[in-house]
């Protein structure tokens, strides 16, 4: 999501590449993507977050094909782990045992990561009233960051989420996000 340029670079290494078989047919056995294998890294990285896109899928996958484990089970253990992060930024006394930067930005990572997939696997979705994520503590946390190293993670919950443009969403956490 913040580098849209891969999508280009990677097409553009796809037509060189296809112009350097085309004046030299063995140059597929010896190269080092095949050309089924470029196709799916294309349709990988089409995605704004494919990596997420892939969890998200997963995730998905999981719940649907284990009907005998409850779905609470995966939606309370992904929005367990969203407190616990938001709990580690927001609370001075968990956040003064972090004095790296990079530990931080990966527990707002990680935060964000499961409100999303919370999001793609709970039927009513993360922003509802009734759900066991405390959203508006989850964005201010995020807001309260410095800009550079969370505007990603915003438009992250802005544009990949499935329920934010939901009735069930309350218009203060739409205008947080925006």
């Amino acid at each position: 999501m913040t580098n849209p340029a891969i999508q280009n670079d990677f097409s553009y290494y796809r037509r060189t590449l296809s112009c350097n078989r085309l004046n030299n047919p063995q140059l597929e056995a010896e190269s080092e993507v095949n050309t089924e294998m470029a196709n799916r890294m294309s349709l990988f990285y089409a995605e704004a977050t494919p990596m997420l896109k892939t969890l998200s899928n997963a995730t998905t996958k999981f719940v649907s094909e284990n009907k005998t484990l409850p779905i609470e089970d995966t939606t309370d253990c992904l929005s367990t782990m969203a407190c616990v992060c938001r709990v580690m930024l927001e609370t001075p006394e968990y956040r003064s045992r972090f004095t790296n930067t990079e530990t931080l930005l990966f527990c707002m990572r990680v935060m964000v990561g499961v409100i999303i997939l919370y999001d793609h696997v709970h039927p009513v979705g993360a922003f509802a009233k009734t759900s066991k994520i405390d959203m508006k503590g989850c964005i201010k946390v995020l807001k309260e960051q410095p800009s550079n190293s969370t505007e990603g993670l915003l438009n992250a919950l802005r544009y990949t989420t499935r329920h934010l443009h939901d009735d069930t969403t309350s218009k203060q956490i739409r205008a947080l996000l925006q």
